[in-house]
């Protein structure tokens, strides 16, 4: 599962990471690998990651260039877009929730749901 979210240490993506970190043995459960991504930079993810104590790995896009290819753009100009790609085995993207304002964040229990879903495919 891919987490594309606008921002380190802003007040909805900090909820949302904060909220996965919190339901991470559910996730866990799935076996699915679930990064988180966003335009920060390694570093930033780094701090980010230290500060909330947050199990998944954080990939710098630093250029936009995953975001573009997987259309995960906000309309805030330069920014990602908060979505969720759920990946199944065969490569194939079973689960797309993309939110170009992104004021509120995917729901746990929706993004379990997903990876279960295509699990079952």
């Amino acid at each position: 599962m891919l987490l594309f979210y606008p921002g380190d240490e802003t007040p909805v993506c900090t909820r949302q990471m904060c909220s996965l970190r919190d339901r991470w043995n559910d996730y866990l459960a799935t076996g699915a690998e679930v990064v988180g991504i966003s335009s920060d930079s390694v570093e930033s993810h780094k701090n980010f990651a230290a500060h909330h104590k947050l199990p998944l790995r954080l990939l710098s896009d630093s250029d936009g260039a995953v975001s573009r290819l997987y259309g995960a753009r906000s309309l805030l100009p330069g920014r990602v877009a908060r979505s969720v790609f759920v990946i199944d085995a065969n490569g194939i993207i079973s689960h797309r929730d993309v939110r170009p304002i992104g004021l509120f964040k995917p729901k746990d229990d929706d993004n379990i749901a997903a990876i279960r879903a295509a699990q079952s495919r």
